[in-house]
């Protein structure tokens, strides 16, 4: 452990600080905003001898971007990006103030260590580290931080690559979160490439009735009418159905363990922790996480609303949207809020080859097993131009670490070593790839 400030790694250092930022993005255009942290990872970047620049299309709501010469022009640019807004932390509910930046018991703990200031960190480290050893990456490279990710990119990325095509000029493939990290799988270590997405509908079912008094007898009750649609589709299971990233996940972690191909959810649940991150690869997912309806205790209201996150496999919409209209009924109304595409691209090509080969020299003869992640990343902005993205934030995590269960989740952590771990091997990427 760490004994002191000086002790600390830089890239635990710079996490540190950008969880001190406090960016909750409450969606719906309601947000602390970024601006803070950009300027501080512009400064970062200018201290390298880079030349930042901002967009901020929203007051407050702020992108920066900075490109990093590479040695051989010849080949094309490659995006690292990450996001600086974070979803919000209810402090009462966590061990620590979620903001604060506290280290202990060898893990940085605060809304944003999983999700993603701690990729961030490792993308700025891994190229402080080759820059100022008088080194170049081998291609250009172009770094890009944005705002708004966890309400859909709609006031980031999705307004950054449609105003300012230019800052992706000769650029093909990106490298974002929620990939490369390690999952115990039984008694085996494995990392998961992510290499596709699935597609994400943010819909609103909209229950209407007759406003009554609260003591009337009354069956035109739309909060009743809503309950029971929320809970038909939120007990749904949904059958699994594959794809070419799904079926390469089970076939890799078949032979993991020596089960069956037959049975996905029983392989996905030897991944133990990891096991809800990848069933939810399999099969589409309807989640409820928001009811609205009434304004007074004996006013029965003539409107219910409720949010439902739904995650499809990539062309698949619009048969879950007529599935969903079916198991909640006629009489409720299905409303899209937000829809953006699913992604899946093949786990081959030079890209790929050279993330295993770097995870590989710094963890030998661990397996790399494809997933398709049931969430979504500004790899969605990104592909309007024709960008190939992929997951690849490597850390080496202890087993008995409950990691993805932190996106989004309480005392959100990570471990020391990790971040050392991926500002090593993203650096071994990039002056090599």
């Amino acid at each position: 452990m760490p004994s002191t400030e000086t002790d600390l790694p830089e890239v635990v250092r710079v996490a540190r600080d950008l969880i001190r930022f406090d960016t909750t993005n409450y969606g719906g255009g309601r947000a602390h905003g970024e601006r803070d942290a950009a300027e501080y990872v512009g400064a970062y970047l200018a201290e390298l001898g880079l030349t930042p620049e901002y967009y901020e299309p929203i007051a407050n709501r702020t992108n920066v971007m900075a490109r990093v010469p590479g040695r051989n022009s010849d080949k094309p640019a490659l995006v690292l990006h990450g996001h600086l807004d974070v979803v919000p932390a209810i402090a009462a509910d966590w061990s620590v103030d979620p903001f604060a930046g506290e280290i202990r018991g060898g893990m940085l703990w605060g809304r944003g260590a999983v999700d993603m200031k701690d990729m961030n960190a490792m993308i700025l480290t891994a190229v402080a580290e080759i820059l100022r050893a008088g080194e170049q990456p081998e291609r250009d490279l172009i770094l890009v931080f944005f705002a708004d990710e966890e309400n859909g990119g709609v006031e980031g990325s999705a307004l950054v690559v449609t105003d300012k095509p230019e800052w992706f000029a000769g650029a093909t493939e990106a490298i974002s979160e929620v990939g490369g990290y390690s999952v115990a799988v039984g008694d085996r270590r494995a990392y998961l490439l992510q290499v596709g997405e699935k597609a994400l509908i943010w819909i609103r079912l909209a229950a209407r009735g007759r406003a009554a008094h609260g003591s009337a007898f009354h069956r035109d009750n739309a909060v009743t009418a809503l309950a029971e649609a929320v809970a038909a589709l939120g007990r749904t299971e949904w059958p699994v159905a594959m794809t070419a990233t799904t079926h390469a996940m089970v076939e890799g972690l078949a032979a993991l363990t020596g089960g069956s191909t037959d049975d996905p959810d029983a392989l996905a649940q030897a991944a133990g922790a990891a096991s809800g991150f990848l069933r939810s690869s399999l099969r589409t997912t309807t989640n409820p996480t928001g009811l609205t309806a009434g304004y007074k205790h004996n006013v029965i209201p003539d409107r219910a609303e409720a949010l439902i996150d739904v995650r499809v496999l990539p062309g698949t919409e619009e048969a879950a949207l007529a599935d969903i209209q079916r198991i909640v009924g006629d009489g409720v109304e299905v409303q899209i809020v937000h829809q953006d595409i699913g992604l899946e691209v093949p786990f081959e090509g030079d890209l790929v080859d050279a993330m295993v080969g770097a995870l590989n020299r710094h963890d030998p003869g661990v397996p790399v097993i494809p997933y398709l992640l049931g969430g979504g990343t500004d790899n969605k902005a990104l592909a309007a131009l024709g960008i190939t993205g992929y997951g690849f934030a490597p850390l080496r995590l202890p087993a008995d670490l409950d990691f993805t269960g932190m996106f989004h989740g309480v005392d959100e952590r990570v471990p020391l070593e990790a971040l050392v771990f991926g500002q090593c091997v993203l650096a071994d990427l990039l002056r090599t790839y």
